[in-house]
């Protein structure tokens, strides 16, 4: 066994696993294809693959959730979320889900300012939100080596949790983002169009703080010895294509999402961009940007993965892709043949290095038991053999 993967780990022999998932995190050669983390949210699931009895989810999310892991042979975790399944129920989010912005909120309220137009999207912008991010600004030091020591401390905190047959990755990144979380879609959506000067302002100072934290970042994870790879997580489309057109990212956006990022990408850190809904418009943009690869990619609504599979990096390497199982299509509508014809096929066109399997992102409660048990088997063939 290798005796360490990264120095500030606690672990001085690794599990075959983690030391897969380290080889393939730095683009070499591996005997096998890793598997990231199995994003059930099925606690019935869970509790039967870990071999836990009924209750033991609810009673101790942690322990399970990572023997869990273990019994599918994750090899690597990011964003670590043993709380999700207890989010949900078996049918779903019920009336008792806590309502937001974005899942049918009553009213939305922000600093005492009801957000019931794009004017008043503007308003709190322009009274709440700018002097809170002009002051973040000013008190933001990116030398501060308490903000690195923290972000490596909470590394080193849940890869001990995780055991030494799992790596965890880093999951923490900024980047100014729409606002549409905090204010719904329709009344941002508008905001944005109707205002866009005070829209990219917004973006600026979020990426001027985000500059910031991100040099931080980087800190951590060079002078932490973290693994040097970073999946960049923030919805910018759905089935249809993106929220916002195209041409109004080149200007708005863009720009302030590379000021933002160049900190990471200066220590050399691998961007990894998370893919929901049809977003192949930005693809090459955020190629141009730095971007080093893909995850998730949902292919019903024209995400091309073999398309995306055969890019390269702007510097001209091959691409880092977390690819995964459609659980919006073939996990919960498909069949056993369809589950292992999809890993098939992700595998054929998949980068030569540079790839992990998994399922494309969480998978809802329903989702038939035989295609998870399916999908398992077929991670650990590719793991185990490689693309024989």
């Amino acid at each position: 066994m290798t005796k360490t993967i990264h120095t500030t780990l606690p672990f001085d022999e690794w599990g075959a696993n983690a030391r897969l998932a380290a080889d393939t995190l730095e683009m070499k050669p591996a005997h096998g294809v890793p598997s990231w983390m199995f994003l059930a949210m099925d606690i019935a699931f869970i509790e039967q693959v870990s071999g836990h009895a009924p209750g033991a989810y609810r009673a101790d999310p942690d322990t399970v959730y990572l023997d869990f892991q273990r019994a599918v042979g994750a090899c690597m975790i990011d964003q670590y979320l043993a709380a999700n399944p207890g989010t949900m129920t078996n049918h779903g989010y019920d009336s008792d889900t806590e309502r937001a912005a974005t899942t049918g909120a009553a009213q939305i309220a922000r600093d005492g300012i009801v957000i019931d137009s794009p004017e008043a999207v503007a308003e709190h912008l322009e009274r709440f939100v700018f002097p809170r991010l002009q002051a973040e600004i000013r008190s933001t030091n990116p030398g501060d080596p308490a903000a690195s020591a923290a972000i490596v401390a909470e590394e080193r905190r849940i890869q001990t949790i995780m055991g030494p047959d799992m790596l965890k990755v880093p999951y923490v990144f900024h980047f100014p983002g729409l606002r549409y979380g905090e204010y719904g879609y329709e009344h941002y959506l508008t905001a944005y169009l109707i205002y866009p000067e005070l829209i990219e302002r917004d973006f600026a100072l979020q990426s001027d703080l985000a500059r910031l934290r991100n040099t931080q970042i980087a800190r951590a994870v060079v002078e932490g010895g973290l693994p040097k790879v970073i999946r960049l997580d923030h919805d910018m489309a759905d089935s249809r294509g993106l929220l916002v057109d195209v041409r109004t990212l080149d200007r708005l956006w863009f720009p302030h999402f590379s000021h933002a990022i160049q900190p990471l990408l200066d220590a050399g850190i691998r961007l990894i961009w998370h893919c929901d809904g049809n977003l192949m418009q930005m693809v090459p943009r955020l190629l141009e940007a730095g971007i080093g690869g893909f995850q998730g990619f949902q292919y019903e609504d024209g995400m091309d993965y073999e398309r995306i599979c055969a890019m390269r990096t702007r510097e001209g390497d091959p691409l880092m892709i977390w690819a995964g199982v459609s659980v919006t299509r073939t996990l919960p509508s498909g069949t056993p043949d369809d589950v292992r014809r999809e890993i098939a096929w992700l595998v054929k066109h998949g980068p030569k290095t540079g790839l992990f399997l998994g399922p494309s992102s969480s998978i809802v409660p329903g989702t038939p038991w035989n295609n998870l048990q399916t999908m398992i088997e077929g991670l650990a063939h590719y793991r185990e053999h490689g693309r024989s």
